[in-house]
């Protein structure tokens, strides 16, 4: 398989604890990025320094530096920094483009690996990894349908990402473009034999609800209504009591008829 020619594009803010494990996996990729677009999202912190530091080191990394909006806005935000980055992107002959957060470590193979199945999986529009955590001192996988792929590591083929547009600033944007995708026939998979480690744990960063909303959201692509109800009932009897349930029911509704 010839060298796929792929950029990065890295919203982060307030990562200096985490960024730096993200810039070691990619700088050791056994297939780099032609180019690399760390956009710093006003962090308070030293992230802004650190990206810097490895942008002065490396050509193919660039950054750019957002103004502090005096919170992490989650969804909106992200996709709002993400667009930012790729406003900057000289490189136009690329074939994949990646959103990976700034918070994830990976073997040195991953894009190669992921290549891979694109390569054999010709209608395979958007894919990725598996997210995995360290609790305990133990690697434990984070479960996702297999049809979702999370939006910490997106990575989209070139006429995939042409055919759905923009990406949605808002909470749900990392299910609405796969919907997108499958409506268009193409094909989306994650792969959790790829594995990422997520040293943010999942949900910190937006809170229960929002993280149970894009949960609801990602439901959507392959549950069928009356199944979904009866998650939510389900649910009902977990904890946390009821939160959960109305989360996954309000977003499931709201895409459903969203696409009526």
């Amino acid at each position: 398989m010839a060298k796929e020619r792929y950029i990065i594009i890295t919203p982060v803010r307030d990562e200096e604890q985490y960024i730096e494990k993200t810039i070691m996996s990619v700088i050791s990729q056994t297939i780099r990025p032609i180019e690399w677009i760390i956009v710093d999202d006003g962090s308070t912190d030293n992230t802004g320094s650190i990206i810097d530091k490895y942008a002065d080191q490396h050509g193919w990394i660039k950054t750019i530096h957002r103004s502090n909006r005096g919170h992490r806005e989650a969804g909106g935000g992200v996709i709002e920094a993400f667009y930012d980055g790729y406003n900057c992107v000289e490189s136009k002959d690329w074939d994949f483009i990646v959103k990976l957060d700034g918070d994830l470590s990976f073997d040195s193979d991953y894009f190669e690996r992921c290549f891979h199945n694109f390569h054999y999986s010709p209608r395979l529009g958007i894919s990725g990894g598996g997210i995995y955590h360290i609790i305990a001192g133990q690697t434990k996988f984070e479960k996702d349908p297999v049809f979702h792929v999370r939006g910490a590591t997106k990575i989209y083929r070139r006429p995939c990402w042409d055919a759905i547009g923009s990406l949605l600033k808002a909470p749900g944007w990392d299910t609405l473009d796969e919907v997108k995708a499958n409506m268009l026939g193409w094909d989306t998979r994650s792969f959790p034999e790829l594995k990422l480690v997520h040293h943010r744990p999942t949900g910190t960063a937006d809170g229960t609800w929002r993280n149970w909303v894009k949960n609801g959201m990602a439901n959507y692509v392959s549950y069928h209504p009356l199944f979904m109800l009866f998650k939510c009932v389900k649910r009902l009897f977990q904890k946390p009591y009821i939160l959960v349930s109305i989360a996954l029911l309000a977003s499931f509704i709201f895409l459903f008829t969203l696409f009526l």
